[in-house]
């Protein structure tokens, strides 16, 4: 029996080789969209390929299966990785970057000024559970949107696991 793709987590990632060519692994994939058009929609070039779940409603969690179609050697190796967009990845990252800098600079500035007894900055500590608290709410979003999309990402994991086995060498 073929190995299964990890469990599923954030953006779990996997790799598989195969001795078809990037155009024949291309072609494969297309007809396997094609064959579950009624579920999936995607775009597949003899390089990348995006497919997602067809929905009536567009969350901002929607599951990406990601994949990229390589020659190695005398191999092609299919990289895929599970996730939302490129851009929602990006915003929730740059927000936990954000508020977190956010965070250790108040926090530090906040413990300077009680070690050296000054009241330069009394609003460091406030500023530094905003940030706390910013972050959290980021988390929580977070989760939200990942149980939100639970469903589809079975869905899609369930298309990888059918589509993949095939291109298996």
């Amino acid at each position: 029996m073929p190995e299964r793709l990890n469990p599923i987590r954030t953006r779990p990632r996997f790799k598989i080789y195969t001795d078809l060519e990037p155009n024949t692994c291309a072609e494969k994939l297309k007809s396997q969209l094609k064959v579950e058009n009624q579920i999936f929609q995607g775009n597949i070039n003899t390089e990348v390929a995006n497919i997602w779940v067809k929905t009536q409603h567009n969350e901002y969690w929607k599951p990406y299966l990601s994949l990229r179609i390589e020659k190695e050697e005398d191999q092609t190796v299919i990289r895929g990785i599970f996730g939302p967009s490129s851009a929602v990845w990006t915003f929730f990252m740059f927000l936990y970057f954000i508020f977190g800098i956010i965070f250790m600079v108040f926090i530090t500035l906040w413990l300077i000024t009680k070690q050296i007894k000054s009241s330069d900055f009394p609003y460091a500590i406030y500023l530094a559970i905003s940030s706390a608290i910013c972050l959290a709410l980021t988390f929580i979003a977070t989760k939200i949107g990942q149980q939100k999309a639970k469903k589809e990402m079975e869905e899609l994991r369930n298309f990888a696991e059918s589509t993949l086995e095939n291109l298996k060498s």
